[in-house]
């Protein structure tokens, strides 16, 4: 029986064939256009990625992380500040949570080993490792796209970044453990070290304080009586985290800017300081808070109560390249800290993919895919194999014997 409208000859049959062929050959067209299509190749090339291993390389106080990936891609990561003998072991034991994830889920990737275990979130040894491990997944994801690693956090906000120490600008120490109250002396001893920055530096350069929990809270109202509030950038390391309390007593009392934050980890830890509105600047360390993934959103945190940061920085090439990373990506940025020591120590089996310009203060942005620092493996073996170097606790105490802070 003949289809009822198909009095022209043309069934419904016929109908529906030329609809299919016509189908197939649009199928044929779009998957011939994907193949030629730059973003669909980036895009297979970063889901078919996976981690294939990572090593370990303890380098006297230092663990280096070079994460392996079955596209030869490698990433690397810098833990600082911990005993070296138990990073290493940890960050082995959190590679368990990473063998055959897809390096650029960053953000899954440190959730899964941050809530990995109830009992063991938060503090120095999760996050210090957890730093080191997030570094090496944003220097492989950058290598993967061949861009800088500030790209892939939304692009530089500026074209260089100011910079501390150089000729203009310096951090001044304490110059000494103090009690919990000061003597003449000892007050007169900050200020004179103070004064002494101003004049070398000059009315345009930069001065700042460093407290370095040294300086306990009376003693620092004290010196902060006896200093101009603009002669200093600000107060850094004002109290020992953990009280914030603390903090808004001396907020209360002193009238110079005050900043901290280098020994606090993750976003949870930085919230109170912005809520209390008792620091106005803060000091994350990109090696110590979590890594990149976590100083960008403390910046964006801290954004939103027009607090900027000016990130504490004292490792060596690799951490500070994965620090500037994220300062160049931020809006509200007032200062960045190198170290001169540490980042001369590292260049011994590494590069530094930026410069600084001593008479004015500023650094260039890091350059290469990535994090752009290149590792020479027999070098960093020589330096590890350092016969005359041993990890020591450090011992610090007041004249009567007492623990102190430093």
């Amino acid at each position: 029986m003949r289809d009822a409208s198909s009095a022209d000859g043309f069934t419904r049959r016929d109908l529906l064939g030329a609809m299919g062929a016509a189908g197939g050959m649009m199928l044929v067209q779009h998957a011939v256009a994907q193949e030629k299509n730059p973003a669909a190749q980036v895009a297979d090339s970063a889901s078919s990625i996976r981690i294939t291993g990572m090593k370990t390389h303890r380098v006297q106080h230092k663990v280096y992380l070079e994460m392996l990936t079955n596209q030869k891609i490698t990433g690397w990561g810098e833990v600082s500040a911990l005993v070296p003998t138990a990073a290493e072991e940890l960050s082995k034991s959190l590679f368990e949570l990473l063998d055959g994830e897809n390096p650029t889920r960053i953000e899954h990737l440190w959730q899964k080993l941050y809530r990995a275990h109830r009992d063991m979130r938060g503090g120095p040894f999760m996050c210090h490792t957890l730093a080191g491990i997030d570094m090496a997944l944003w220097d492989i994801t950058g290598k993967l796209w061949g861009v800088p690693v500030h790209r892939l956090l939304g692009g530089p906000c500026r074209d260089k970044i100011r910079v501390y120490p150089t000729s203009k600008a310096h951090k001044v120490p304490p110059h000494g453990i103090y009690p919990h109250s000061g003597n003449p002396n000892e007050i007169e001893r900050m200020v004179n070290a103070i004064k002494q920055t101003r004049e070398r530096v000059g009315p345009d350069g930069t001065v700042m304080f460093d407290a370095h929990c040294a300086v306990p809270p009376a003693t620092l109202i004290q010196l902060a009586a006896a200093v101009k509030p603009y002669d200093v950038l600000f107060f850094e390391e004002v109290a020992v985290p953990g009280n914030i309390e603390v903090f808004k007593r001396l907020k209360a009392q002193i009238s110079i800017p005050m900043a901290t934050g280098e020994r606090d980890h993750t976003i949870w830890e930085f919230i109170p300081y912005l809520h209390e509105g008792c620091i106005d600047i803060l000091q994350p360390d990109v090696a110590h808070c979590g890594g990149i993934t976590q100083m960008k959103k403390i910046a964006v945190l801290a954004e939103a109560y027009h607090v900027p940061l000016a990130p504490h920085c004292t490792t060596s090439p690799l951490g500070a390249t994965a620090s500037l990373s994220v300062a160049a990506s931020i809006p509200f940025l007032l200062i960045h800290e190198t170290a001169p020591g540490s980042l001369q120590w590292g260049e011994q089996f590494m590069n530094r993919p930026w410069t600084v310009d001593d008479k004015t203060s500023y650094a260039t942005l890091p350059e290469g895919p990535g994090l752009g620092v290149q590792i020479d493996i027999e070098k960093l073996k020589q330096i590890a194999a350092d016969p005359k170097y041993k990890w020591a606790w450090p011992r610090l105490t007041l004249p009567d014997g007492s623990v102190t802070d430093y």
